[in-house]
């Protein structure tokens, strides 16, 4: 994929394009990949996700555009199949409004992909986990 993270379209018509959900598993470990390493001092306690079986790092940081203050998402994990994940979530909310990240949630884009589906009830627990955490972050810069 050449840009990072893919857009909501590019992961859409991936996932369309697989016939079955190995193809997709291994879709999701491919952008686990690409997810760049959080820096060590950003892997701290108080910036772990709650709720996850797997190590998440989330923080988030805000790029002033204008007169919009749009939301950058940098996480990282122990677990590579998290990790894809995460790209999956950046794709959907990072560089969007604080607001954008307030109000939307990602439950039908994650449902297009079939993930609501398809994943353990431990891993959707913790994508869901993921969320509720981007979105306290984003109430912190919302208008």
């Amino acid at each position: 994929m050449p840009k990072f993270p893919p857009t909501v379209e590019e992961l859409i018509e991936e996932f369309d394009e697989l016939e079955d959900w190995d193809e997709r598993y291994d879709l999701i470990i491919d952008l686990g990949r690409e997810l760049p390493k959080l820096p060590d001092e950003l892997q701290s306690e108080e910036n772990i996700v709650k709720g996850c079986m797997s190590t998440v790092w989330l923080v988030t940081e805000v790029k002033e555009e204008g007169d919009q203050k749009l939301i950058e998402i940098h996480a990282d994990s122990d677990s590579i199949i998290v990790k894809g994940l995460i790209v999956i979530l950046m794709s959907y909310y990072s560089g969007k409004p604080a607001d954008f990240i307030v109000q939307n949630d990602a439950a039908e884009f994650l449902g297009n992909l079939g993930l609501d589906q398809h994943l353990s009830p431990q891993r959707r627990n913790g994508l869901y986990a993921m969320v509720k955490r981007l979105k306290l972050l984003a109430m912190q810069h919302a208008s």
